[in-house]
Formats: structure tokens, C-alpha cells, sequence
């Protein structure tokens, strides 16, 4: 034994009325569902290039943390730990975080823009070493990149999250809502033409019996 599933029609009354609006709202439907399979499109692009934009700020993360740290192990081993803590202690970079919009695929997302302030060397050249000075310049070179991977990275988390509710949409409309409508507007033109050839068949039997009479 076979069976075949169908998706259910509507509990609609079978009128010529109720067929318009059935097929305003397929059309409606199909064209909605085109637009957001483009929109889809364009946002896997989208993702797909930030996505490489990671990959290439990772690979500069590597090489940073390949030249900071060994530079932090050669000044801690020619100053001291001690004597680097001292260097250290009342030294402070500020910089500013904050949220910003980009417009991606004509949507507005919002990003990180963070401003790093310059590199200084803020202790006395008495005290200064030239390990000192390549330490602080590797690991602002690190912080750079750190920011700009994490400015990417929300775009690429915020890209990926809307791609996914795109794709949502366009199941929904795709498996739900545009076989719900088909098969209703199939169910309202098969019940109007049975009634049509039930009063094609009615006329005709009047007919016949207004003829014999």
C-alpha cells in the first residue's frame, strides 16, 4: 500500500473571491520567496568574504604572538622581572570601544570600531632598555590586530546569525506556505468547476424535462 502525503488545504468556503485572494497571496508568497533567496545569496557572499578576512587576520595574529612574546622573554631576562614590574606599575594606554553601524547587503549591523592611542615609551630613558622599547611596539602590533579580528569576527557572527534566519524564511515559505496556498487554490478550482458541471448537468436535465412538458 502506498501513501501520499499532502499538505492540507485551507477550511476556506470554495468561492470565486476567496480563489482571487488565494492566488494573490501565492503570488505574493512565490515572489517573497525569490527575493529572499537572492537576499541569501548575497549574505553567503557577504560571509564567505569576512570569513577569509578572519582567516588572514589569524594568520597576523600567529605571526604577532610569534615576535611579541619571545620579545617580552628577551627584555624580563636583561631587565628582570622586578625591575619590569617597577617600569610597569602607573603606565596606562587608554583607548575607546564603541559600537558602530555598517551597512551590509542594505542591512545595518552593527560592528566594533576600537582607537588604540599611539605607542609611547613612558618611562624615563635613563630606565629604558631597547628590549623595552620592542616589547611595547610588538604588543601594540598584538593589540591592533586582536582589535581588528574582534571588530571582523562580530560582523561575521552577525552575517551568520542573519543568513540562518533567511534560510529559516525561505523553508518556511518553500515547504509551508506556498504548498498550503497551491493546494488550496487547487482545491477551490476543482470544487468550482464540480459545481460548474453540476449546474451544466442541472440545465440540461431542466431542459430535457421542459422539453418533454
Amino acid at each position: 500500500m502506498v501513501y501520499i502525503l499532502t499538505m492540507p488545504h485551507e477550511q476556506i468556503a470554495p468561492t470565486k473571491s476567496n480563489l482571487f485572494r488565494v492566488k494573490e497571496r501565492l503570488s505574493t508568497a512565490i515572489e517573497g520567496h525569490d527575493l529572499l533567496e537572492q537576499k541569501r545569496e548575497i549574505l553567503v557572499m557577504e560571509l564567505m568574504q569576512h570569513v577569509e578576512q578572519v582567516k588572514l587576520l589569524e594568520k597576523d595574529l600567529d605571526a604577532c604572538v610569534e615576535t611579541a612574546y619571545p620579545a617580552l622573554k628577551r627584555m624580563l631576562i636583561v631587565v628582570g622581572r622586578e625591575r619590569a614590574d617597577r617600569l610597569s606599575q602607573g603606565i596606562q594606554y587608554p583607548f575607546e570601544l564603541e559600537e558602530k553601524r555598517i551597512v551590509i547587503a542594505g542591512m545595518n549591523l552593527p560592528s566594533l570600531e576600537v582607537r588604540l592611542p599611539n605607542a609611547q615609551l613612558k618611562y624615563s630613558p635613563a630606565n629604558s632598555f631597547a628590549e623595552c622599547d620592542e616589547t611595547v611596539l610588538e604588543f601594540f602590533k598584538l593589540l591592533k590586530v586582536l582589535t581588528e579580528l574582534a571588530a571582523v569576527r562580530t560582523v561575521v557572527w552577525r552575517l551568520a546569525r542573519e543568513v540562518r534566519k533567511t534560510q529559516w524564511r525561505v523553508n518556511a515559505l518553500e515547504k509551508m506556505v506556498i504548498p498550503a496556498a497551491k493546494d488550496t487554490k487547487h482545491y477551490i478550482e476543482a470544487a468550482l468547476e464540480e459545481r460548474d458541471r453540476d449546474s451544466f448537468f442541472t440545465s440540461k436535465l431542466l431542459k430535457r424535462k421542459a422539453g418533454r412538458e
